[in-house]
């Protein structure tokens, strides 16, 4: 990952939740640095000066109050807070702090990193993206603010679930990536389904971008593991 890349403060003390954040988010071209507690928050953001801090309010040793107090007091640097879903005066409470952004519990990743994008773009950050939300990859080339999608020069028309999927491959092109990630990027963390609707859309999708649907040479299978788009 190229050393200019922006940096991401992750602080969760939840194993499983930060880990699934970090991959999501370094998967966008970010570089992610994760503390389990606030008063490490705080020494990492003194050390490591992170581009973004994503922050959750319930933390042991300090509390994430407290850690906006401290990292306001110091910097502008944007803070994003993640709240629990009955935790309204938190979640006020960090605002009036200075935090720019919250995100509630549970939260889809995709939703999350579109708000890390956001604060990373009012920053004058990139996340990997080409300039003015233009994603290409093979013969496609998406709009992603327009909403359009061109296959070899010609406009095509796809509905939200097979634009979604697009766009989350071709952000992480090159990179494998598994059912689950993409069921939960795309379908969000509350669906139940099993992976056979992912395939379909991926049936649908090639469809409309390969020149040979049937011997794909862009949207790739990793037979058991997932899907990767290359050029």
């Amino acid at each position: 990952m190229a050393d200019s890349a922006p940096t991401v403060l992750l602080v969760e003390d939840e194993p499983a939740l930060a880990e699934s954040v970090q991959y999501s988010l370094e998967s966008e071209g970010l570089r992610v640095s994760v503390a389990v507690d606030g008063a490490e928050a705080v020494h990492r953001f003194r050390s490591e000066r992170p581009t973004l801090i994503l922050l959750d309010l319930m933390l042991p040793q300090l509390a994430g109050l407290d850690v906006v107090r401290i990292i306001r007091s110091e910097s502008t640097v944007p803070i994003v807070v993640l709240t629990a879903k009955d935790s309204e005066a938190d979640k006020v409470a960090g605002l009036e702090l200075g935090a720019d952004d919250y995100v509630t519990k549970p939260f889809s990743m995709r939703e999350l990193v579109s708000r890390v994008r956001a604060q990373l773009r009012r920053a004058g950050m990139a996340t990997g993206r080409e300039p003015d939300g233009i994603l290409t990859g093979g013969s496609v080339e998406m709009d992603v603010d327009r909403h359009e999608v061109r296959v070899r020069g010609e406009e095509v028309s796809l509905p939200p679930k097979e634009f979604e999927l697009l766009e989350t491959l071709l952000v992480r092109k090159g990179r494998l990536l598994s059912r689950d990630f993409l069921i939960q990027e795309i379908w969000g963390p509350d669906y139940f389904g099993d992976t056979k609707t992912l395939d379909v859309h991926v049936k649908r999708l090639r469809q409309k971008i390969e020149d040979d649907p049937h011997a794909p040479v862009h949207l790739i299978t990793v037979r058991g593991l997932g899907y990767r788009f290359v050029d």
